[in-house]
């Protein structure tokens, strides 16, 4: 087991899911729950399960295709999310105008 790729995996994915959305609404079914262990169970089962998907899917992509272009695709993909969240919409707009 490389413990470094694990240490590194865990403390990337811990500190990019706090204050994430999935956090939220685990809070928020937390909250409203009568048991709260559930909602943890069903959270936990969740991001594993996501998780999963995405190393499957990143394993794969990078038998296909060479690291580089999958770094720059990422990287590409952030940017523009970065862009999209920073480009007010133009309902948003016609808000702040009011």
């Amino acid at each position: 087991m490389n413990w470094h790729l694990l240490l590194l995996s865990f403390t990337t994915v811990f500190l990019s899911e706090l204050g994430d959305k999935s956090q939220l609404a685990a809070m928020t079914l937390g909250g409203s729950s009568r048991s709260p262990r559930a909602v943890f169970l069903g959270a936990s089962a969740a991001l594993v399960l996501t998780s999963l998907i995405g190393v499957l899917a990143g394993e794969g992509a990078a038998q296909v295709l060479p690291t580089a272009l999958l770094k720059g695709v990422a990287a590409a993909g952030f940017a523009l999310m970065a862009v999209r969240l920073l480009w007010p919409r133009p309902a948003e707009v016609q808000d702040e105008d009011r």
